[in-house]
């Protein structure tokens, strides 16, 4: 008797990440209620940290890349006075100075406020000779963590009772909440670290829906329908039944579509009677093919 193949379900998981669980666990439970290996995160939350974590499965998987770099959404807790060496709750005290006032805060969030540059937190994943900053960190040597362009589209102040101060964030995404938390203090003449963390929104994902729709089932993966590209802002075209065998041949795109492709993006999620077909995207003023997923 043959042995019955299980293909694993493909798709995206909107998943509430609980605090005091790494994504790594989380994912974890995911594979295991899927019954397999193939899953992954498209961008992790710290330990301490909650909020919406995006789980791609089986063929979706490889769409990772789409979905990393979108922009992301937090409420976090920032206790001043304090700054401990991880920049969260589980790190040891490192720097102590006095309270800032609320207009020293309110003052000091206006400079980080559209593009800047950010250095990461020594403890995280950021690899530096093709090691984790973070294990540097751990054996007591100090990585060099170097500053990068980072976008805060929004940055507001909820709430102040000293020493927290409860504050909403609009960024782009690879910007870390802990080292901006620092900034903020350094810059209102204090010291900081953020002890609570919530993330509500990836691009157009929002932490809301998980709470109303709970998905179909615990780790029932949603479809990749037109809905998910609108979220991640990237265009979808329809495109005839013929015209997806050819994609899904390999046919050159030219040959396929001319010079029909106007589109300001960078990538286009292209369907067929409402199947996705692939992703294409623009390299060098040329459209060429990223992951035909019906071929799979």
């Amino acid at each position: 008797m043959d042995k019955k193949i299980t293909i694993p379900p493909s798709g995206l998981i909107l998943l509430h990440k609980q605090p005091g669980m790494t994504s790594f666990d989380s994912l974890r439970e995911v594979k295991r209620a899927l019954g397999t290996g193939k899953a992954g995160h498209t961008g992790t939350l710290d330990k301490f940290a909650e909020g919406l974590l995006l789980v791609l499965t089986g063929r979706a998987l490889k769409l990772s890349r789409w979905f990393t770099h979108c922009d992301k959404q937090y409420e976090g807790t920032v206790c001043f006075g304090t700054e401990t060496d991880t920049l969260d709750p589980e790190g040891t005290v490192i720097a102590n100075a006095p309270l800032p006032s609320r207009a020293a805060v309110e003052s000091a969030l206006a400079l980080f406020r559209g593009a800047i540059e950010q250095a990461p937190p020594a403890y995280s994943a950021i690899h530096i000779d093709g090691e984790r900053a973070s294990s540097l960190a751990r054996r007591g040597e100090i990585p060099e963590m170097r500053t990068r362009p980072v976008h805060i589209y929004r940055l507001e102040l909820l709430s102040w009772a000293p020493p927290y101060a409860r504050m909403y964030v609009h960024c782009s995404g690879g910007t870390y909440i802990r080292s901006l938390a620092r900034d903020i203090a350094l810059a209102a003449g204090s010291r900081a670290y953020l002890t609570a963390l919530l993330r509500t929104h990836v691009a157009g994902f929002s932490l809301e829906r998980v709470r109303q729709t709970m998905l179909p089932a615990p780790c029932s993966p949603l479809p990749i329908t037109e809905s998910v590209f609108e979220h991640l802002n990237i265009p979808c075209l329809d495109i005839s039944p013929q015209d997806a065998a050819y994609v899904i041949q390999g046919k050159s795109l030219e040959k396929i579509f001319g010079t029909q492709l106007v589109y300001h993006g960078d990538a286009i999620a292209l369907f067929s009677n409402g199947e996705f077909i692939a992703i294409i995207e623009r390299i060098n003023s040329q459209w060429k093919y990223g992951y035909v997923y019906a071929r799979d």
